[in-house]
């Protein structure tokens, strides 16, 4: 769900062939692996898989309903709700790659997951202070203006909690099994991943009917216990962890090369070449990358030149992917909106929360992921058909493409039958819709669609990310990847801003407080269009991207500085991008 569904992804298997000319060919190997149930470091496991279950659940249930939340709660207009819930989004998606930096230069890992998990029960134990409804009590309540202030405050803190937590949690619990082998890994990513889902589950089920048919006080209490709960399991094994000190970032080391390759590039400037460069010919034929390799005379080994390299030639593709991850935050924005507007009875006893919705996505991530893994790749490969990384994320913005057409259509037919008198009052938290006969269920599709895209596009992008990764550089490039779910969900965002102020000015604003008087499909189709245009420039540049070969990211040629001691990959399988950011972080 909501842009975390790369983390909700079980093991991703296979490389490209390094081999093969045509970037867009290339094959995957499978390969299987043991359970570390039976070693004596799983309670200590079961701890952090348990952490991991109850920090998702925590965060799901505060996140499913943020619209209605501020709508019915609050008294904010739709298209603002529907600003703050992208944006409340991308922030939890931009601070992993400062927790990650912080665990790596300042705290460690178990420092940097607690102190974030304090952060997180301050920031959620708000939320049942601001929903409670005082009068009951017979109590002063508190003032709107404080209330979204104290709102404000909570997602901030929030968003600083889950980020530190995420980029650590992971690797933290991969590094509890170190000795043990790859396939005692695989194993705890796998489970690790099975927790995440349980957790999401119980959320977009349970709590969110709980917070739309009872109170947010109460569906806000679960996630405050929650997360309380995650506090306590997280200390009950703390003199047993596997704790390593800080090392250092390896993006303090890009940044650092870059900064040498850009102001080196001519002006030998000693502060950033030294003084052996000096004098250097400013017509030299190289580029400021290469004139900081060591055996240039720069000030840097060339494998970390290179690595960095590497890096800004995977830019231009995670840059397709911003686009692709402002469709899948509609899953918790705009197709919110569309579903409250639609027929959610069940029976005359039994209202659907909307937010019920994502179990779609869940499910079909759920069916499609082993289906492909086991059953198509495989096939494909028999028939010597190569459906390769860039072709499987292609395929997958394809599918969100139609995901957005699908909900466009279905907003079109839901209009239609309101003007023609098909329609219905819906009660939800309090607060009454006007909304369609249609059944809430057509909206599956459209939910289904972004699941399958991001089997092939998400999941598909994680594999590429770490195997055309320098190894020391896997970890950076985890962050980087989550960056663009962050700029996806800050772009939605801003669209919504653009759209309602241009359209106003015509007096026909197509996204008003209330929906129904709006135009929900051309704000659909508007994303339909940047996607196609974003298809046309991901093929241009994946046509022209060439495959790092395996030992090129796994190790530097005779001649380049040393990377990292950390063992390359040899056994075909790419994992998920916990498991790689425990392989190195940033």
């Amino acid at each position: 769900m909501a842009s975390e569904s790369d983390e909700r992804t079980p093991l991703v298997r296979g490389r490209p062939n390094p081999e093969r000319d045509d970037p867009l060919e290339g094959h995957a190997n499978v390969t299987e692996g043991t359970s570390f149930w039976r070693s004596r470091r799983a309670p200590v496991v079961l701890c952090i898989l348990f952490t991991e279950l109850c920090e998702r659940l925590t965060f799901y249930s505060i996140s499913a309903n943020l619209v209605l939340f501020c709508t019915s709660q609050l008294g904010i207009d739709s298209a603002t709700a529907i600003t703050i819930t992208l944006a409340f989004t991308g922030t939890c998606f931009f601070v992993p790659v400062f927790g990650g930096y912080i665990s790596d230069t300042i705290a460690g890992k178990f420092n940097t997951i607690y102190g974030s998990a304090l952060i997180y029960l301050v920031g959620t134990a708000l939320l049942p202070v601001i929903s409670f409804d005082y009068r009951y009590a017979s109590l002063y309540p508190i003032p709107e203006d404080i209330k979204r202030a104290l709102f404000g405050v909570a997602l901030f803190l929030i968003a600083v909690g889950t980020g530190g937590i995420k980029s650590n949690v992971g690797p933290f619990g991969a590094q509890q099994l170190e000795g043990l082998g790859e396939g005692a890994i695989r194993s705890f990513f796998n489970w690790f991943y099975w927790f995440i889902n349980v957790g999401s589950g119980i959320s977009f089920s349970l709590v969110v009917w709980i917070q739309q048919e009872k109170s947010f006080f109460v569906g806000y209490l679960i996630p405050t216990i929650s997360i309380l709960l995650a506090n306590f399991l997280l200390l009950l094994q703390r003199n047993k962890y596997i704790n390593h000190p800080p090392e250092g970032s390896a993006l303090t080391n890009i940044v650092k090369v870059t900064a040498t390759a850009a102001c080196g590039n001519g002006c030998g400037c000693c502060c950033c070449c030294g003084d052996k460069d000096r004098g250097r010919d400013p017509a030299s034929s190289k580029s400021g990358f290469d004139r900081a390799k060591s055996s240039n005379g720069g000030s840097y080994p060339d494998y970390d030149v290179e690595s960095t390299k590497t890096i800004f030639r995977i830019l231009p593709i995670f840059a397709t992917f911003i686009i692709y991850w402002t469709i899948y935050s509609q899953m918790s924005s705009t197709y919110f909106l569309q579903g409250e507007r639609l027929n959610l009875k069940l029976s005359d006893h039994f209202t659907l929360p909307v937010a019920i919705l994502n179990l779609f996505d869940v499910i079909a991530i759920l069916i499609l992921v082993p289906l492909f893994d086991r059953v198509l790749y495989p096939a494909l490969e028999r028939c010597g058909v190569t459906f390769t990384l860039l072709r499987r994320i292609g395929t997958g913005m394809i599918l969100a493409m139609c995901s957005v057409l699908v909900a466009a259509i279905v907003e079109i037919y839901r209009k239609q039958g309101m003007t023609n008198g098909d329609f219905t009052m819906q009660e939800l938290s309090g607060e009454w819709f006007n909304a369609s006969d249609i059944s809430v269920f057509v909206q599956v599709p459209q939910f289904a669609l972004i699941g399958a895209s991001e089997v092939f596009t998400s999941v598909t992008g994680l594999e590429f990310a770490y195997s055309q990764a320098p190894v020391s550089l896997q970890g950076v490039l985890m962050g980087l990847f989550l960056m663009t779910t962050g700029l996806g969900s800050y772009l939605g965002s801003l669209l919504v801003l653009l759209v309602n102020s241009i359209s106003q000015k015509s007096g026909n604003k197509w996204l008003p407080s209330e929906p129904n008087d709006g135009h929900l499909e051309y704000f659909f189709f508007l994303l339909a269009c940047l996607m196609l245009l974003n298809f046309v420039v991901y093929l241009l540049v994946a046509n022209n991207y060439q495959y790092v070969s395996t030992e090129a990211s796994a190790a530097p040629t005779e001649g380049r500085g040393s990377p990292p001691d950390r063992k390359p990959t040899t056994s075909g399988h790419v994992p998920s991008k916990a498991e790689v950011l425990s392989e190195s972080e940033m």
